[in-house]
């Protein structure tokens, strides 16, 4: 994990990002793993260009390979979307995301979307919210305003 996080931090680097160091692949707390709402906008936007990281954020459910422990596999449902009842937001599509939440960073959330009439693509991010509802509320109100 360590060798990860160097290699993370060197795709920061290649991005230019000012305000970001990690170091472990998980996101939990350590006073040195840090980043910024905008920097995890460009990082957003740009792990958007990998379509198996496209895919994979932009899947509601997803039912593991069955082993003999769990023979029908076991059911992984998108935190984002399991919050969203799927007529929202109005004038635009969230088409992906990935919740987060640690004590010292409250509820975070970084999506990305489309507008319904004009074809563009949004980048939406929101850190230290107060609810896992609330996070996902706040982006789509936020699609809402700005993503028609």
């Amino acid at each position: 994990e360590e060798e990860f996080a160097k290699l993370m931090n060197k795709k920061a680097e290649q991005l230019g990002l000012k305000n970001t160091h990690f170091t472990n692949a998980s996101g939990l707390f350590d006073k040195n793993h840090y980043t910024t709402p905008e920097d995890m906008a460009i990082i957003v936007r740009e792990a958007m260009k990998n379509e198996l990281c496209r895919e994979v954020l932009s899947t509601y459910q997803y039912t593991t390979t069955p082993t003999l422990q769990h023979p029908n596999g076991i059911p992984l449902t998108s935190t984002m979307f399991s919050k969203m009842y799927g007529t929202e937001p109005e004038g635009s599509d969230i088409l992906g995301g990935k919740t987060g939440f640690v004590n010292e960073s409250g509820h975070c959330i970084a999506s990305f979307g489309k507008s319904q009439t004009t074809d563009t693509e949004y980048v939406c991010v929101t850190f230290n919210g107060t609810g896992g509802y609330a996070v996902v509320y706040d982006q789509i109100n936020l699609y809402t305003g700005y993503a028609k």
